[in-house]
């Protein structure tokens, strides 16, 4: 069984946000495999894909960034989801919009969602897509990251979107270090 967590924060208010780089990932997938996030359990919305013969969970945590380790500890537990099946995906304000950068394990690197993930699981080792969304140093961070992004910038979001959701496909039947060495950039 494996996890799969876009992070972000619920609510329309929220929706299309840079902040929401995770969820929009996650949306992208679920178009791609023909999943629905139909259930609404462990403080996250998610859905279930099957592959040959395995789970795999698609989420959303309903938690607000800052809190989505408790969706995801959550869904591990009742799952029982091993640290080596999560993979995490959120935005990243240090990479250039339409950039991914896939690593095994690393600090939250400021990500405060990511940061809660790794202190309720208590592991740094935890498979992570990191979405650029570019930063804008002339705009106060807070408002960056809950801004929309432009028309032009979508042009190159729907791209890393498409990008994202195929290397988590690959991922699927691929270790990860492969899904790295084909992915990253």
């Amino acid at each position: 069984m494996k996890l799969i967590v876009g992070l972000g924060n619920p609510g329309i208010e929220y929706e299309k946000t840079r902040h929401n780089a995770g969820f929009l990932v996650i949306d992208r997938l679920c178009d791609k495999l023909g999943v629905q996030l139909d259930k609404n359990k462990c403080k996250a919305v998610y859905g279930i894909y099957r592959y040959k013969g395995e789970k795999i969970i698609l989420a959303k945590p309903q938690t607000y960034m800052n809190l989505s380790g408790q969706a995801v500890v959550s869904l591990m537990h009742f799952y029982d989801v091993s640290i080596e099946d999560l993979i995490v995906v959120h935005d990243d304000l240090d990479l250039p919009l339409g950039k991914l950068r896939l690593r095994p394990q690393g600090s939250s690197g400021g990500q405060k969602g990511m940061g809660n993930i790794i202190d309720l699981t208590g592991s740094s080792k935890i498979k992570r897509i990191r979405v650029g969304i570019s930063n804008d140093k002339k705009i106060d961070t807070k408002d960056y990251v809950l801004s929309r992004f432009s028309s032009e910038d979508e042009k190159i979001l729907n791209e890393v979107l498409d990008k994202a959701a195929e290397a988590l496909i690959y991922a699927f039947d691929h270790d990860f270090d492969l899904v790295m060495s084909k992915f990253n950039g």
